[in-house]
């Protein structure tokens, strides 16, 4: 129990000193040797008979009024120094543990250790098989201006994935020119176009990233989502490469029983253009339901580089002082483009892509 707190019988400038610099002494002496954090807060701060308490009910209630106010500065200052003890004692490094009545010598508590996520594991593992094919990695701002995400990719002003039911433009851009407005980009594309301005050929990269589009959540659409992007530019590059290179990618993904086929399409930044599908890896090609009885899956698009974009290319490299390197007689590329969500659905047969993002960890273990 606490002791109880004498009178003041002065209330002069020494008389107060005195009195609070034994109060200070007491409490370095007892954080000194401290062994029980908690009864020392108890003693000194305790709502009821905690000391500090006890020093207010004793001295401040019956100070005149002249003398309140250096005895209140007084009163702060030894709270301050019991907080402080407190703080010290508490965040105390392990070594000194024992002082507050821990065992050090238990055993610590156990960390699981962590797992990729079920979409980075797939994204790292699509990475990895073009880096084998001598592949490097590319990244950029998820943050684009026009120019980098549609115009440089041959978007025309009119193409309706520039309208806002399609991009996620910031706000307060409207002042701006049309080439330096800022959206959230929606694919990992632009980082394409940066490469080749900073690098002339040959160039092969491979661009994991998230991406953003003014999209509706349902079973099979996110407005945020990831996707790996490709590009190969150099001389003598041909439709065949990319047919190749594809084609080993998916066996590589889903095992060497995959087959894989090419339809037209039509993509602004390449030409020709691509879908290309793999043989059902739930039925072998058979038709299931997963399939919807084609036999055949649409993964991802494709297609030749538009000697449209290496002209753009060409000419920001000419504004920014550097030759050009993007002559379409002389050279030539393709680019690919897969969302990470659909292979990783495919992979674990996975019908609601919403439930990467559920933070569900009964669904995310299932993956550890």
């Amino acid at each position: 129990m606490n002791e109880a707190i004498s009178l003041l019988s002065n209330y002069d400038e020494s008389s107060l000193d005195a009195a609070f610099s034994t109060l200070a002494e007491e409490v370095r002496s007892e954080t000194a040797s401290l062994a029980d954090v908690e009864a020392f807060r108890l003693r000194w701060l305790g709502r009821k008979q905690g000391r500090l308490k006890l020093v207010s009910e004793a001295w401040l209630k019956s100070a005149p009024a002249d003398a309140r106010k250096p005895l209140g500065m007084r009163f702060n200052q030894l709270k301050q120094q019991i907080e402080a003890a407190l703080t010290d004692a508490e965040t105390a490094p392990p070594a000194l543990a024992a002082k507050a009545g821990i065992d050090i010598t238990l055993p610590g508590s156990v960390r699981a250790p962590g797992n990729e996520h079920p979409l980075l594991k797939t994204m790292n593992e699509v990475v990895a098989v073009f880096h084998r094919l001598g592949y490097s990695t590319a990244l950029g701002p998820q943050v684009e201006s026009d120019f980098y995400n549609f115009e440089a990719l041959n978007f025309p002003p009119n193409h309706p994935a520039r309208d806002t039911q399609d991009t996620l433009v910031l706000a307060g851009q409207q002042t701006k020119a049309s080439r330096d407005r800022l959206l959230m980009r929606t694919h990992t594309s632009p980082v394409q176009i940066r490469t080749m301005i900073a690098e002339a050929p040959p160039i092969r990269i491979v661009v994991p990233g998230k991406v953003h589009r003014n999209d509706a959540a349902d079973a099979t659409h996110s407005p945020v989502f990831h996707q790996v992007e490709g590009l190969c530019v150099d001389t003598n590059i041909t439709f065949s490469d990319l047919k190749g290179t594809l084609d080993h990618a998916m066996k590589a993904l889903f095992g060497s029983a995959v087959k894989t086929r090419f339809f037209p399409s039509f993509f602004p930044f390449t030409e020709p253009s691509a879908d290309v599908q793999i043989s059902c890896i739930f039925c072998a090609g058979k038709g299931c339901r997963k399939c919807k009885q084609s036999g055949w899956i649409e993964l991802l698009g494709c297609g030749m580089v538009d000697p449209a974009v290496f002209a753009s290319v060409d000419q920001q490299r000419v504004a920014q002082g550097k030759e050009r390197a993007y002559d379409a007689a002389k050279i030539s590329g393709f680019a690919f483009g897969m969302g990470v969500e659909r292979i990783a659905m495919i992979q674990h047969g996975i019908s609601d892509i919403g439930q990467f993002y559920s933070g569900d960890m009964r669904f995310l273990e299932q993956f550890a």
